[in-house]
């Protein structure tokens, strides 16, 4: 597997765009994005699990439930929330979209992100959608993945080629997400395209085997938005023999959209609102997966964790006490807990008690912007990973003037 340039334009057939129409108030920034496939593709995707869901959550879920798709339309700064013409003016987006690209509305894929509980005018949308559709291109996906950012810093912009059945195979994604961020199902928007050749089953299974361990495995705030969808289109250009099910170039998909999903999941925990370092939970030993998964994401949801992680304090007290209330099969006697980073490594913890450490050499491995904490449970030999961020004075201000 390799990294490559490109994005969700970088798997044959798809094109992307992204321009400013006027939903935002800040001019300097695109707001309206779009993606288009040449051809029908296959369609999967998964939402959040909220029960307060935007409106366009509920288009997309109806307009891909035959397997189908051909494009993407996402608007950022107003999430469609909480409106009472909230799935009409979701499936007017679809309506303009399909126009423009001259292709069925059930065949677009429509998000929203923003503020919640505003009315979406749908005037700009409207009028932008010529000009959208005009500036479509094959090196359009980083305009796309800055028109859907929000309080997001950096844009999270990726691909991937593999070889699967002798043939090149690439796989591309855009994603935002920075605040609101928490582990129950997609947590952000994240947008996909793959040239392989599969059946909308295989993708369907294999998008939920990818998001299990990578987005599902975030968290900045504790906080699950109300509009999360990562959704996958596959064109099939690539001339593989079509995946319909598990066998080896099945899982070769598999490993490959999980790497993409895994590197876009981190950067949306490096980029949490008002986050200076990536914390990544590394656990291993433990009795179950579902142990190991409810350990990793306590310690990365841990508050006092995060904040301790913000001010470099190797408070390694805080992890033990997330992995206490984890709700995990855990004998705490047998824990040991690490801190690593490109400073170093520090064992902190031996069989669930403190041990002597460098407390200044401690300093300067917690200082870096990604720090690994390594917990051992030492009970068993199944791992997980989870994904966070430190939790800083800047994430109170973002959000206390969040709607200004």
């Amino acid at each position: 597997m390799e990294w490559i340039e490109g994005g969700v334009t970088a798997a044959q057939g798809f094109t992307a765009a992204g321009i400013y129409s006027g939903i935002r108030k800040n001019k300097s920034k695109p707001d309206l994005a779009m993606i288009y496939a040449k051809v029908p593709c296959s369609a999967a995707a998964v939402y959040t699990q909220n029960l307060v869901k935007g409106a366009p959550v509920a288009v997309t879920r109806k307009n891909i439930a035959d397997g189908r798709a051909q494009a993407v339309i996402c608007n950022s700064g107003n999430a469609n929330t909480c409106n009472a013409d909230g799935e009409e003016k979701a499936w007017r987006m679809c309506e303009i979209a399909a126009k423009e690209l001259g292709i069925a509305p059930q065949d677009v894929v429509v998000a929203s992100t923003g503020v919640i509980g505003q009315v979406l005018p749908i005037e700009p949308i409207e009028q932008a959608a010529p000009a959208l559709a005009k500036a479509l291109s094959p090196t359009g996906s980083g305009d796309a993945a800055r028109a859907i950012m929000t309080t997001d810093t950096e844009m999270k912009n990726l691909a991937v080629e593999l070889n699967i059945d002798g043939k090149p195979v690439r796989i591309g994604g855009i994603a935002k997400g920075s605040g609101m961020i928490h582990p129950n199902m997609a947590t952000m928007l994240c947008f996909l395209t793959t040239d392989a050749a599969i059946s909308a089953c295989a993708l369907n299974a294999a998008l939920k085997e990818a998001v299990h361990v990578s987005f599902n495995m975030v968290s900045v705030d504790g906080d699950t938005s109300t509009n999360d969808m990562t959704a996958v289109l596959a064109s099939g250009l690539a001339g593989n023999g079509e995946i319909t099910g598990e066998s080896e170039d099945y899982r070769l998909f598999v490993q490959g959209l999980t790497a993409l999903c895994t590197a876009l999941a981190r950067k949306v925990a490096k980029d949490g609102e008002g986050a200076t370092k990536l914390l990544v939970c590394r656990v291993t030993g433990a009795r179950s997966e579902k142990d190991a998964r409810l350990v990793a994401k306590s310690v990365i949801c841990s508050s006092l964790f995060k904040a301790a992680m913000f001010g470099a304090d190797a408070n390694w007290g805080r992890v033990l006490c997330a992995i206490g209330y984890a709700d995990a099969d855990v004998d705490v006697s047998l824990v040991d807990v690490a801190f690593e980073s490109k400073a170093g490594r520090i064992e902190v913890c031996k069989n669930g008690a403190g041990i002597d450490f460098d407390e200044d050499e401690a300093k300067k491995i917690l200082t870096q912007d990604e720090i690994n904490v390594d917990v051992a449970l030492n009970g068993g030999e199944f791992h997980a990973c989870a994904f966070g961020c430190d939790l800083t004075y800047d994430y109170v201000k973002i959000n206390g003037d969040y709607r200004s």
